[in-house]
């Protein structure tokens, strides 16, 4: 494994010529994604194979928004990401893709008609959340724990503007509410009121009509 992918270690070096690359990174974003509102950020496993349940799910939750004229932002891979930006794609909306490159697994999926590359996942972070106006959250692992996660923080701690988080299949989320519940509130570590900033639903209806009430475009 080649050393160069580990980019975050690398910007600890004396290569700060780095920051360009970055600034041109956050430039890129910043002039194409504001095309793309209103939209909506949908997160969930690069392993979700095309005949699954989350998969389908997935699909039909990103035509459902397009018909209600909302735009679509995915991780650009497979799994979820693909199926977002299929859905989108084919109920002809923007179905926007923000590819990171990896070593393995995350291939740019082919239903993305706005792709933009990232080398840097702080980046691309960053354009997730500045340009969604919501976020929906579909069965996944570390990263799309990490995202809603950060989300949630943002919003907590007032960073950003409140915006709809919504988390789709109760019984793969239900594990992680009852240990929020029965641990973090238990102890004190958030507020009972913060468990609010969620929604969990199993109809892809569901969360369009929670994304309809909340939002004004």
């Amino acid at each position: 494994m080649h050393e160069r992918q580990y980019l975050v270690d690398e910007l600890t070096k004396h290569d700060t010529w780095r920051m360009f690359n970055i600034m041109a990174e956050f430039v890129e974003g910043f002039d194409v994604l504001p095309e793309v509102y209103p939209a909506v950020t949908i997160f969930g496993s690069a392993r979700s194979p095309r005949n699954s349940h989350t998969y389908k799910t997935t699909e039909k939750v990103a035509r459902l928004l397009v018909e209600q004229g909302f735009n679509v932002i995915s991780g650009g891979g497979p799994g979820v990401m693909e199926a977002a930006n299929k859905g989108a794609a084919e109920a002809e909306g923007k179905s926007v893709g923000l590819h990171i490159h990896l070593p393995k697994e995350q291939k740019p999926n082919k239903y993305a008609n706005v792709r933009i590359d990232f080398k840097y996942f702080f980046i691309r972070k960053v354009m997730f959340v500045k340009y969604a106006v919501a976020y929906i959250i579909m069965p996944g692992g570390f990263g799309t724990l990490d995202e809603l996660f950060e989300a949630l923080t943002l919003i907590q701690t007032k960073r950003i503007k409140s915006f709809p988080v919504i988390l789709i299949d109760s019984t793969y989320w239900k594990g992680l509410i009852d240990w929020i519940r029965g641990t973090l509130i238990k102890e004190h570590s958030i507020d009972e009121s913060d468990l609010e900033l969620m929604n969990l639903v199993d109809a892809p209806e569901d969360a369009i009509r929670i994304i309809k009430r909340r939002v004004i475009v």
